[in-house]
């Protein structure tokens, strides 16, 4: 029997209606804005990282592009004038492993169970030219979007970040484009603001700052008081202190902005709501009979721990949480994509085995989290209102996605593959979400500048690939 990977998904939302946008608003700077110069600062979401990895096409249809063709379509003299330049690669194989791709995955145990999931792109093989440093050849080798994939605010005063292998979840892609190997990711914004000399941009950093952590169950301290390795250099799998958090961030601010460039502050979105947190519920496990479910009470009362069993629901699995202690899970307790399904269906993990706290982000750990998300998000929003720059609340807008959030006849949501907002990496968005977080930009500076940028029709843009 073939299943779907995404548990709950009922419908196709590919086959909606699409009805046209109508734009009657001509596009104009508003009284302040000046297009011109373009400067993009990030991280995944600003750098076209989708399916696990990083294609042209994936640059080609991120927000940062997005945004460029809308601002060029401002008049003269306040318009968006290009090139608008990116370390571009020249293949969609997937840079530097795989992209994924929708395929079947098989029960190593029932080779008659298999579903759609994602799996790495068949025959992979790296474009030779990818891995080699990009140089533009335009204005001192320009570049507007400098966003790194992995890249945390905490790593902006870090000396020879680009070679760091501590920091190899950052690479190679800093490594293709930054001017000076040795010096900080500050240092390079300082370089590209010089070159390119912005008179808007946008910056979006923090993400990276608590998913990291997430992504390794929290096996951090988490409470946002971390201390330095060496060198400046965090764990990256803690989440960031709020104080190194603040001074980076201020400091990454000022730079972008010394040149007087109006622009957009992006704020963090909730990690927890992505699809990678939510495909595998924490009460995923099924008992089929009533002798199983009394069998499984008392074989965890033999370790003294009380656990609770029953047919025709749907039980909580068993956990092993960041404290070394087994127990069953709580509603609410969040299982990461990457627990291998093998071993939940052939190994007995959940039910006679707890699932290993690496894949597991327990109550307190999700805390942590949102905590710290809270905090950094109060940061951006007083140097929003310090600099005078539009601020983009993508935490309250991704809020909207769990129920579904509409455009244009078809309802977006956090749900995955079918969801059509998030790729197969369950982390970053499609092409559609990109065109959705492009809106959301735009709207949000409209209405602090007074501009009227037209915003663009998501549904023109791809979703998942279905084989």
């Amino acid at each position: 029997m073939r299943k779907v990977y995404a548990i709950g998904a009922i419908a196709l939302m590919f086959a909606a209606c699409r009805p046209s946008v109508s734009i009657t608003t001509p596009p104009s700077p508003g009284p302040t804005l000046n297009f011109n110069n373009f400067l993009v600062v990030g991280d995944d979401y600003s750098g076209g990282f989708s399916d696990n990895s990083l294609t042209v096409r994936g640059q080609l249809n991120s927000y940062p592009q997005i945004l460029f063709e809308q601002f060029s379509k401002i008049p003269d003299p306040r318009g968006a004038k290009g090139p608008f330049i990116m370390p571009w690669l020249e293949s969609d194989n997937g840079y530097p492993g795989p992209k994924k791709v929708l395929g079947y995955w098989v029960n190593s145990c029932d080779h008659t169970d298999s579903m759609l999931a994602p799996i790495d792109y068949p025959n992979f093989l790296m474009h030779a030219n990818d891995d080699l440093p990009y140089l533009s050849g335009v204005n001192n080798n320009q570049v507007n979007n400098i966003s790194v994939m992995g890249i945390r605010m905490a790593d902006y005063p870090v000396a020879n970040y680009a070679n760091l292998v501590e920091a190899s979840y950052g690479l190679p892609y800093a490594r293709r484009f930054y001017f000076d190997l040795a010096a900080t990711p500050h240092a390079e914004l300082k370089h590209r603001v010089d070159v390119l000399f912005p008179t808007v941009f946008t910056m979006w950093l923090g993400i990276n700052d608590v998913l990291g952590y997430a992504l390794y169950g929290g096996q951090g301290d988490g409470t946002g008081n971390a201390l330095e390795q060496s060198g400046k250099f965090f764990n990256p799998r803690d989440i960031t202190r709020i104080g190194a958090f603040d001074s980076a961030y201020r400091a990454a601010l000022n730079e972008v902005s010394r040149t007087g460039a109006n622009g957009a502050l992006i704020n963090v979105p909730d990690i927890t709501l992505l699809p990678f947190f939510n495909v595998i519920k924490s009460n995923g496990l099924i008992v089929p009979t009533h002798t199983l479910a009394d069998s499984l009470r008392i074989y965890w009362g033999g370790f003294g721990i009380t656990a609770e069993f029953d047919t025709g629901i749907a039980n909580q699995f068993m956990i092993r949480d960041h404290n070394g202690h087994v127990r069953q899970s709580v509603p609410g307790e969040l299982i990461l994509m990457t627990c291998p399904l093998d071993s939940i269906k052939c190994a007995g993990w959940g039910t006679t085995f707890p699932i290993p706290d690496t894949f597991v982000l327990t109550t307190d750990e999700i805390q942590f989290i949102r905590t710290a998300t809270d905090r950094y998000n109060y940061t951006i929003r007083q140097e929003a209102l310090l600099h005078h720059l539009a601020y983009v609340d993508m935490n309250a807008y991704f809020k909207t996605l769990p129920a579904g959030s509409p455009f244009n006849g078809i309802s977006y949501s956090n749900e995955f593959i079918y969801g059509g907002f998030f790729s197969l990496d369950g982390l970053r968005p499609t092409q559609r979400g990109n065109a959705l977080i492009a809106n959301e930009i735009i709207k949000a500076m409209n209405h602090f500048y007074g501009s009227t940028v037209n915003t663009v029709d998501a549904n023109k843009y791809r979703g998942v690939d279905f084989p």
